[in-house]
């Protein structure tokens, strides 16, 4: 029996474990990536490790989340990501450079090499045919010094492909198509792996939009073979000496197979306020737009944007749309600049923003009170845009200008013929934005620079064997990490420190939840299903750890966060009859007793004492995540495996 390409990969890396799905394995990661909203907490961490030098063959920091500096803490943290880059050996893309997923595809990814990044997104690199996870930070640390990274052994999911994508229908259709079939929950557990003869006709910047948004499905990754269209964009990178060719056996098995005919479909469009709320754009045909933005690591590729300015050259955009255009790196503005597409966009009346992730973490271009956003981002969860009663709608490039010619949702078909864009066959190369770490000789001479804004990690709380405590919050289903820890230009300068994050923690579900939880001083959260979808982002466990929360229990978990929440030491938990949830109110006392036993047998009985229920709980502990449970998250049982 063959194996798929993702097998082929994982057997490489293989550290430890075996390859049975549903069995935990840890993986031998090459490159780590870091972004500016998640880095300085993953660099803390890393530092209080005590490794003296980064051990992977290439660990980069980007600036691309925090690049509004209205405060000091923006740019305090910059100079600490630097500073402590340059001295523990990893590379730092300046401001300005560009997205992190676009710039690792450009410059760094390579087939069948191993990354992990603190950012959801990071399975972009999947595109080029990398094994690419996002991750907590904790996780990255780890790696970063040398450690593996665990996960449990996916199931795998083929999606194939054929015919060709019809004119005005794009790569963001194709992800949106994925969705509507499988929903943010259907990729939980399993890796995307796409094959079949209608990959030949997409370039490696539509395959990596692709694997971007194979984040929304929940799914561990994303990943396309590497072929002569992967080495066509390595060498226009001047990189092809990095091509390796990567594909699946012809007889490997794989646990479920999809089948989509790219020339059936039509241009989609996912609704307020999740990314698998997918329509097609006609039936929206009409519905009034007051603001678009164009650009994200989903879509801000050199290809997206030459065809962009092609639709808007000669036009004006409609006077009750603002437009916003990001290109996605330092490389693809400086094309723009050159060919004469900027000028195009510019003369349209859009508004060109910087080299970023911006409007899509919530980081300025917050739509009108009420207003209806079109952009094409990967995300569209109430809140995330830093307008609450925003509706935001997802979509494709050429849908988004059709929208801010017209100030409606339109069919970008209805714009007559669709224009032709190639990519060059050499890419403008400058790296002089990303800065190499000090010599390993002369890195005792750096200094860390640390601001005010910069706090410890919290404490660590090594779980108990018995607690008893308040439910200080019951959520419902799809709580997002936006919902937990929200983004957003108010907010996200405070990522360096929990003390000030912890006010906002639980924000958009109930304003008073941290008040209530530190006046508790432990207490449990109770969630639905797919808790704690969305980002990687583990201040979505560290916050609620500063807070007393102690455990989680919810229907089902999304892979990220429950990690994350095993890391910061919080137990994670599960209904074993999801209708049991119905059973716990907000406010009542719950309790449990021989959680360590429990925690071998995978069965934990809750009581609850205001009702005298008796509620069944399930979990699977590995031995690894037991002990760190007991210590107190990843940091502490990494400190007493050193002792």
């Amino acid at each position: 029996m063959g194996l798929t390409l993702a097998q082929k990969i994982i057997q490489s890396h293989l550290v430890s474990g075996n390859m049975v799905a549903g069995e935990e394995i840890a993986l031998r990661i090459d490159q780590t990536l870091t972004q500016d909203a998640t880095g300085t907490m993953a660099y803390l961490e890393f530092e209080t490790m005590g490794i003296p030098r980064v051990r992977t063959e290439r660990s980069v920091a980007y600036i691309d989340h925090n690049t509004l500096q209205s405060g000091f803490e923006n740019a305090d943290d910059h100079r600490f990501i630097q500073s402590i880059a340059s001295k523990y050996g990893i590379w730092f893309s300046r401001p300005g450079n560009g997205i992190c997923h676009q710039v690792h595809l450009e410059r760094f990814g390579i087939p069948g090499k191993t990354l992990i990044g603190s950012d959801s997104h990071t399975p972009t690199g999947g595109g080029i045919g990398m094994l690419a996870f996002g991750a907590g930070g904790l996780d990255v640390a780890v790696a970063m010094g040398g450690g593996a990274y665990y996960i449990t052994m996916p199931r795998m999911i083929k999606v194939n492909l054929t015919g060709k994508l019809s004119p005005f229908v794009t790569a963001k259709d194709v992800s949106l198509e994925i969705l509507r079939i499988l929903s943010v929950k259907g990729g939980v557990g399993s890796i995307i792996e796409w094959g079949g003869e209608g990959i030949a006709s997409l370039s490696v910047p539509e395959r990596a939009t692709i694997t971007n948004m194979g984040t929304e499905l929940g799914a561990t990754t994303s990943i396309f073979p590497s072929d002569e269209v992967t080495r066509a964009f390595l060498k226009a990178e001047g990189r092809e000496e990095d091509y390796v060719p990567l594909s699946a056996d012809a007889d490997a098995v794989y646990d479920r197979i999809i089948d989509i005919d790219l020339s059936s479909l039509k241009p989609l469009i996912a609704c307020p306020h999740m990314p698998d709320n997918v329509v097609t754009v006609e039936s929206l045909r009409g519905t009034k737009v007051h603001q678009v933005c164009i650009g994200s690591c989903t879509n801000s590729s050199l290809l997206d944007m030459l065809k962009v300015a092609a639709l808007l050259k000669g036009k004006t955009i409609h006077p009750d749309v603002s437009l916003s255009i990001s290109p996605g790196s330092k490389q693809v503005l400086t094309m723009l600049s050159e060919c004469g597409a900027l000028t195009d966009m510019l003369a349209s009346g859009a508004r060109v923003l910087e080299c970023a992730c911006g409007p899509c973490i919530g980081m300025g271009f917050s739509p009108n009170s009420a207003g209806v956003s079109l952009r094409t981002f990967n995300r569209n969860f109430e809140g995330r845009s830093g307008t609450k009663d925003a509706g935001v709608y997802l979509v494709s490039p050429e849908t988004a200008v059709a929208a801010a010619l017209t100030a409606e949702i339109t069919d970008p078909r209805l714009l007559g013929e669709a224009p032709v864009v190639t990519l060059p066959s050499q890419f403008r190369i400058d790296d002089s934005a990303v800065l190499a770490p000090a010599d390993a000789s002369e890195a005792d001479k750096v200094e860390i620079l640390r601001g005010p804004n910069i706090k410890r990690f919290p404490d660590c709380r090594p779980q108990k064997d018995s607690l008893s405590a308040e439910l200080v919050l019951k959520v419902g289903d799809n709580i997002t990490t936006d919902h937990i820890m929200p983004a957003g230009a108010k907010i996200l300068p405070y990522r360096s420190n929990i003390p000030h994050l912890s006010q906002y923690c639980f924000g958009v579900c109930d304003a008073t939840f941290p008040e209530r939880a530190k006046k508790a001083g432990e207490c449990f959260v109770v969630g639905g299903s797919n808790y704690g979808q969305g980002s990687s982002r583990e201040h979505a466990a560290l916050v609620p750890l500063y807070l007393g929360v102690r455990v989680v229990i919810a229907k089902s978990f999304a892979r990220i966060h429950v990690a994350n929440l095993i890391n910061a030491g919080i137990m994670p938990l599960t209904f074993e009859n999801p209708e049991d949830y119905d059973l716990l109110n907000q406010g009542d006392t719950l309790s449990l007793s021989n959680v360590y036993a429990g925690m071998d047998s995978g069965k934990i009985t809750l009581s609850n004492e205001t009702t005298g229920k008796k509620i069944a709980l399930t979990c699977a502990f590995t031995e690894r995540q037991k002990a760190m449970l007991k210590a107190g998250g990843l940091l502490a049982y990494t400190g007493q495996k050193n002792d």
